[in-house]
């Protein structure tokens, strides 16, 4: 056995899923899985920038590896496939030289969105959410037209490698420049839900999800590092947008914008449907995958929707709903044998608190500072009971499943 050549595998392996996007415990996990499939014992340390491998082989030699992890999107395809090739070779045992050439087969194998579906993404993320917060047919349009503009520009920030805080703020200004600005012409008299639904496109979905798991499984610097990432990042949005306004309000003057539009339950799943499978495409998430995944956040809004009505508590109504989203997941990936991180991100949308930080951003410009502070701790709040929403369902499912393991062993 050639242990440089299983330690350099490993790690590329581990190396790859944190490019992709893949949680801190699915990459540990899957480095150590494949090590002591040939009967080594390892230590890994991974954090979001950084991945450290060290093992001991049989004669007692010590050898590491590190690998710095630069910047890296949500390529959820790309988890699945190197989630796959590591469960191969965990059940197979292949040798060395048939495992690299499964793991060099590994870009063929990916698939990715042409660009006019990237954007199509984009319109139809922005497009469902702008119905879905009350807007009409006219600002759903607009709100697309919008989202298309932040996708081609988050699209051309992220080819030169732009820090993603900067990448932030120049598409939410550009996205809320144009909002602003088909306002002010006339064109729409919702301004908010055009652009609270293009201003979902550019929360951070995938780094709260991940960073809530992170901590569950008791990766907590990673977690409170994707943490402190998801409120920079807010922030970012919060500072585009801010920009956007300043600049508009010494052209027009901002109105008062309609009161949203109180659309029935099954409109507002089946435009949260529409949204979802937008972000499915953002996320590049395929095949069945992407129904599966929209689907989730239609059903996700339904059980946020009777809980509500059955509590009258938005916590409440959130907590219900977004155990309901990571049962769901856990069901799919499951069934499935896929990463359950593709159906709870997606699913999740609906309930991510855009609309949270964009009415706090609004009151601070109005020098409503109460009301900011309100608007503020509350979506904090929300964001808090979501993420007890994942941890519970997501301890019982590890519990259940270490329980059931040591069963079979007994047996």
């Amino acid at each position: 056995m050639n242990y440089s050549d299983l330690l350099d595998l490993a790690t590329d392996l581990g190396y790859e899923l944190a490019m992709c996007g893949a949680e801190t415990f699915r990459i540990e996990e899957s480095i150590n899985r494949i090590l002591q499939t040939y009967g080594v014992s390892s230590e890994v340390f991974a954090i979001p920038n950084c991945l450290i491998v060290s093992i001991e082989t049989p004669e007692g030699k010590l050898m590491t590896r590190m690998r710095r992890i630069g910047y890296h999107g949500n390529d959820l395809d790309g988890v699945e496939c190197f989630n796959a090739i590591s469960r191969a070779i965990c059940n197979r045992k292949p040798s060395m030289e048939e495992a690299r050439k499964w793991f060099d087969l590994a870009p063929s194998i990916r698939r990715n969105y042409s660009l006019p579906l990237y954007l199509l993404g984009n319109i139809a993320g922005a497009f469902g959410f702008a119905f879905f917060f009350g807007g009409n047919l006219n600002d759903a349009i607009l709100s697309g037209i919008c989202g298309l503009v932040a996708g081609l520009m988050g699209r051309f920030m992220g080819s030169t490698k732009t820090n993603p805080f900067f990448k932030t703020i120049a598409s939410s200004f550009a996205m809320a420049l144009l909002a602003y600005a088909m306002a002010g012409l006339g064109m729409t008299n919702n301004v908010d839900a055009v652009i609270i639904g293009s201003l979902m496109i550019l929360v951070p979905g995938l780094l709260f999800t991940n960073a809530m798991r992170d901590i569950i499984y008791g990766d907590t610097n990673s977690g409170v590092n994707r943490i402190v990432q998801v409120l920079l990042i807010a922030m970012a949005i919060a500072l585009g947008t801010a920009a956007a306004w300043g600049v508009t309000a010494d052209i027009w003057t901002h109105t008062e914008p309609n009161p949203p539009i109180q659309y029935s339950y099954a409109i507002q799943c089946l435009v949260s449907l529409i949204g979802c499978a937008g972000f499915a495409i953002l996320f590049n998430v395929h095949s069945w995958g992407l129904p599966l995944c929209a689907v989730g956040g239609g059903l996700t809004w339904a059980v946020y929707l009777l809980a509500m009505d059955a509590t009258g508590s938005i916590f409440v109504a959130n907590f219900w709903a977004t155990a309901f989203a990571a049962a769901y997941s856990e069901i799919m990936a499951r069934i499935r044998k896929y990463p359950a991180t593709s159906y709870l991100v997606v699913s999740l949308f609906p309930l991510l608190p855009g609309a949270g930080i964009y009415y706090t951003m609004g009151y601070a410009l109005e020098g409503s500072f109460t009301q900011a502070l309100h608007k503020g701790l509350e979506t904090a709040a929300v964001a808090g009971v979501m993420a007890v929403g994942i941890l519970l369902v997501s301890t019982a499912v590890r519990s259940l499943r270490i329980w059931w393991s040591q069963r079979r062993k007994r047996a």
